[in-house]
């Protein structure tokens, strides 16, 4: 947001000095997701999660890490 107004761009250095980032807040979950190797197995607002990024980018998520390891990922 730079003077009151939202913008999609990044702002040139001019501007960087007056421009404030824009915070979204989404539905949280609790369970654990480690184990989990489908999609649609996830819970309903982490499904969502990935969905919304997906939509703000414009781009499909084909992995979704679900842990530190590297066997805990979803392949879309």
């Amino acid at each position: 947001e730079i003077d009151g107004v939202v913008t999609e761009e990044f702002p040139f250095t001019p501007l960087l000095a007056r421009a404030k980032p824009v915070y979204e807040t989404l539905p949280g979950w609790s369970e654990p997701i480690s184990h989990i190797r489908n999609f649609f197995d996830l819970p309903k607002a982490a499904q969502d999660y990935v969905l919304y990024l997906e939509k703000r980018m414009g781009r499909p998520i084909a992995y979704v890490s679900v842990g530190p390891n590297r066997e805990e990922i979803i392949y879309r």
